[in-house]
């Protein structure tokens, strides 16, 4: 296993024992998913290429698909792309008419993620990095000192070469992006620091009248329900403009667009996802890779599924040639097979690497105790058919710390451990 950090390991520890997706170092604990890597790979140099992309992460619950969706992102920020995300609830939708589908928007962008910030909440750094290069670049072109354009002697300088580098967002509010950058820079300049957050505020959705976005930025328009897609298109194309490979937007739970219980608002995200998808692998959108990550209900039920939705199913049939043993990797749909036992197996050794090195001097459990520990889970009722790595690492940081704090207890502990239910996960429940 590659070296891993204190502080790597304590994250990946919390946040596998809350039962969540580390956000760093995932790599670490990547096992058995070494083809859908390599599918996430060449998926990344085509955006880069210039097209976009769509690809569903079909599963079931605890199966790995917010895993998948972490590994995508941990991939796609390394090697120079832009990264939102956010997880589909009752209030976050792809289209809505009483403010959940700018609420997703937003959720997306405070969620934007770089290199320079891995973790969420870059969209400041992003700019203001780019800002930093603009003043070179400018001062350069014009042959101005950066401290002349820092004392704000030539303003629209500044302002035309933003505006200029926004041209390339066409779609619905482009010109008003330039615009609300250009306040941006100019909150950057001098220092006044409310202008900038008011130009955030714009960039995220989050002004709810164009009375009081127009008093603050002078801007015609703001981010709502309608256009939140074309904003986010803008913002792809202007990451690409700036440096950036391109933008990947990575959506989670999709199950909640299926809960919808109202069908014609269920046809309508459905109908959104059609035209992202459309969007997408027609060329009209470049640089830009949208992941769906959700359950097999979500994509085959022909009731309230995107099987329900005659051009999805369609758009989304199962490659005819394939079979369990050989998949295609290249179509939209990537249905997540589970771990095999001896996968299981060796994820459970390495995160007991990363627990060793979480708490050092920790006792340990051999490869006969491990294995222990997994027939007991098989064991259960429903257990042969559920090693899921969710709940099935869950439980084994739960012995884990367990024997961390009682180390003279091993066997005690084996012996007495008592394995979780499998639990009865109902897709079917409706949501309002």
């Amino acid at each position: 296993m590659p070296q891993i950090k204190a502080y790597e390991a304590t994250n990946i520890v919390n946040a596998l024992t809350g039962g969540v997706v580390p956000s760093v170092g995932i790599h670490h604990i990547t096992v058995g998913r070494s083809l859908e890597t390599q599918a996430i790979i060449k998926a990344l140099k085509d955006v880069e290429a210039g097209h976009g992309l769509v690809k569903f992460w079909i599963g079931d619950f605890g199966s790995g698909k917010s895993f998948i969706l972490q590994l995508i992102k941990s991939i796609a920020i390394q090697k120079g792309f832009v990264v939102v995300g956010a997880d589909f609830t009752p209030s976050l939708r792809l289209y809505d008419n009483g403010g959940k589908a700018v609420a997703l928007y937003s959720q997306l962008i405070h969620g934007l993620s770089t290199k320079d910030a891995p973790n969420g909440q870059g969209l400041s750094t992003l700019l203001d990095g780019w800002l930093e290069k603009c003043l070179d670049q400018v001062a350069e072109a014009n042959s101005l000192s950066r401290d002349d354009l820092l004392a704000g002697k030539h303003p629209d300088l500044l302002s035309n070469h933003i505006i200029e580098t926004c041209r390339a967002a066409s779609n619905f509010g482009g010109y008003e992006l330039g615009l609300v950058i250009a306040k941006y820079l100019e909150g950057f300049i001098s220092g006044n620091d409310q202008l900038k957050q008011q130009a955030l505020k714009w960039l995220m959705g989050e002004y709810t009248t164009l009375t009081e976005a127009r008093q603050d930025l002078g801007v015609r328009i703001i981010i709502n329900d309608s256009n939140y897609y074309d904003m986010l298109k803008n913002l792809g194309l202007f990451f690409k403009r700036i440096g950036y490979l391109g933008l990947v937007v990575n959506l989670d739970e999709a199950v909640n667009l299926y809960k919808i219980t109202q069908t014609p608002a269920r046809d309508k995200n459905y109908e959104k996802l059609l035209s992202i998808y459309n969007d997408c692998l027609q060329g009209g959108r470049s640089h830009m890779f949208f992941n769906f990550a959700g359950t097999c209900e979500f994509l085959e039920n022909e009731r309230k599924g995107l099987f329900s939705y005659q051009a999805l199913k369609t758009r989304l049939a199962d490659n005819n040639f394939a079979d369990g043993e050989l998949r295609d990797y290249d179509q939209p749909v990537l249905r997540l097979k589970p771990l095999d036992d001896n996968e299981v197996f060796q994820l459970l050794k390495t995160i007991q690497k990363v627990f060793g090195t979480r708490y050092k001097g920790a006792p340990s459990l051999d490869s006969a105790e491990i294995q222990q520990f997994m027939e007991k889970l098989l064991s259960r009722v429903g257990g042969s058919q559920l090693l899921m790595p969710r709940e099935t690492t869950r439980q084994f940081l739960d012995l884990l710390n367990l024997l961390r704090q009682n180390p003279d207890s091993k066997q005690d502990l084996l012996a007495r451990f008592k394995p979780a239910a499998v639990a009865e996960v109902t897709a079917d429940v409706e949501i309002v």
